[in-house]
């Protein structure tokens, strides 16, 4: 990787430092398809998600109990 991708990836990571030191959960387990395009966000592991509810957005919440254990983002490469 060339040095100036390197550098624009760091500034990248940078810039999300906020958003997850803000997260309720203290570990995060991110998986990106690039083929379906999607992002899973999990705060457990194994997810074992017993249930899910799809937002009008695109985003779906996954469930275990009453307990946030993911989030899956349809058309992740297409959101800012």
């Amino acid at each position: 990787m060339a040095k100036i991708e390197i550098n624009k990836t760091l500034e990248e990571i940078k810039g999300m430092i906020p958003h997850f030191v803000k997260m309720p959960e203290t570990r995060l387990l991110i998986d990106y398809d690039r083929d379906a395009d999607v992002l899973y966000i999990s705060f457990k592991r194994p997810q074992k998600a017993t249930d899910s509810k799809m937002l009008e957005n695109g985003i779906l919440l996954r469930y275990r109990e009453s307990e946030l254990v993911g989030i899956t983002i349809m058309d992740a490469s297409k959101r800012n």
